[in-house]
């Protein structure tokens, strides 16, 4: 590496922290929950996946040193030469028949679950008909593709058609619409009732990544599409949020294209199967997420969302409107949302401030995220937390 390479690297970062898009990394001392240790005190924690509240669960932790103590800490191979044990098969029936599936196929991460889907099953001939707000992974998945590609503004139904029907004049042979079931930066909940509505009119597959939706929304936490009662051909999705907060991601499909993908998806024909704790971990999260202890823990979400949404509307603040647990609170200056979220630390709260290239520029936020696992009075501390940085650096 040559000298002119280090210096350009060192006034890019300077150039990145000078517009006050530096994204500090603050180390946590102690496991995932509602309350957390960082910098040798406890804080709330108010911007984690942790949907359920299972990635400190103790039956869930259990279950995961388990796994490790029967099967080892890893594979060291990949799934197709000695990396499949019997852990990995009990995990794949397990969450397909969670979310109504006939197979599903595991990936080291979520990413690469949606970096893998399109190449092995959509060629030139084909057409990939993509949401604006879609997941960088999804984005990525597509460009990996030789499909035709088609955009459509975020959850416009209107471009969706119009776009749909550009597709079908243009010869392609198979159309897959792909989206978000919830979009990660914004809390909004794909329309996929009228999505559905659409693939059927043109002929379309439909793919949902409910990576911010499985385990929560809909009936029995099956997603966003359980959440419109409608059915859809791929779901991709994630151990790493609501199902235990682990890693470790998946596509659930029909048996054949399980199969299929199997022969071809480069990210799981050459990556290492998951660890067994972490399958472990997982198993245990669908069995609780799956039962009547998920009902209640979804009640609860449910209503620490709406106590968080309805205290901060009536503070003053400008939040993105919705029903998701993700409730952004929209600031649009990427500095201010830094010295926003480093205020919030001071105070006892732990949120992050999300900005460019994460979101677009001049849409900087805090993106907060309830937990099942917060009690009313963690919410209420938060808000007034709020109120006062709030009120300091000029936001209400």
């Amino acid at each position: 590496m040559t000298t002119a390479f280090h210096e350009r690297v060192s006034r890019e970062l300077a150039e990145i922290d000078a517009q006050g898009l530096t994204k500090p990394e603050r180390v946590i001392h102690s496991r995932q929950g509602p309350v957390i240790k960082v910098g040798g005190r406890e804080v709330l924690n108010f911007c984690a996946n942790n949907y359920l509240g299972l990635a400190g669960d103790e039956r869930v932790v259990a279950a995961g040193t388990n796994a490790a103590e029967v099967y080892g800490a890893g594979t060291a191979s990949v799934r197709f030469i000695c990396g499949t044990m019997e852990i990995h098969k009990q995990l794949e029936r397990a969450i397909a028949g969670y979310l109504g599936f006939e197979d599903a196929i595991l990936f080291a991460a979520a990413f690469d679950a949606n970096g893998g889907i399109f190449e092995p099953l959509f060629g030139a001939e084909d057409a990939i008909v993509s949401d604006s707000l879609n997941h960088a992974s999804i984005i990525d998945g597509v460009r990996l593709c030789k499909a035709k590609r088609y955009r459509f503004a975020n959850s416009d139904m209107a471009d969706l058609e119009a776009q749909l029907k550009q597709a079908r004049a243009d010869g392609a042979r198979d159309i897959i619409i792909a989206t978000d079931g919830a979009f990660s930066m914004d809390g909004y909940i794909a329309k996929l009732d009228q999505v559905r509505a659409l693939a059927d009119q043109y002929g379309a597959l439909v793919m949902v990544d409910d990576c911010h939706a499985t385990g929560f929304l809909g009936e029995g936490g099956r997603g966003s599409f359980a959440h419109h009662g409608v059915k859809v051909d791929f779901v991709t999705g994630t151990f790493g949020k609501a199902l235990g907060g682990a890693m470790g991601g998946f596509i659930c499909a029909t048996s054949e294209v399980v199969q299929l993908l199997k022969q071809r998806a480069r990210p799981y024909l050459f990556s290492n199967a998951l660890s067994p704790a972490v399958c472990g971990a997982s198993l245990e999260a669908i069995r609780i997420a799956q039962g009547e202890e998920g009902d209640r823990l979804r009640t609860r979400l449910s209503a620490n969302a709406h106590r968080f949404r309805s205290a901060m509307t009536e503070a003053g603040f400008d939040l993105l409107p919705g029903e998701h647990p993700i409730i952004p609170v929209m600031l649009g200056d990427a500095k201010l949302a830094q010295d926003f979220a480093a205020r919030m630390l001071e105070l006892g709260v732990y949120v992050i401030g999300f900005s460019f290239p994460v979101v677009p520029r001049g849409a900087a936020r805090i993106r907060t995220q309830m937990s099942a696992a917060h009690t009313f009075e963690h919410i209420d501390k938060a808000v007034a937390a709020f109120t006062q940085a709030g009120k300091e650096l000029g936001v209400i």
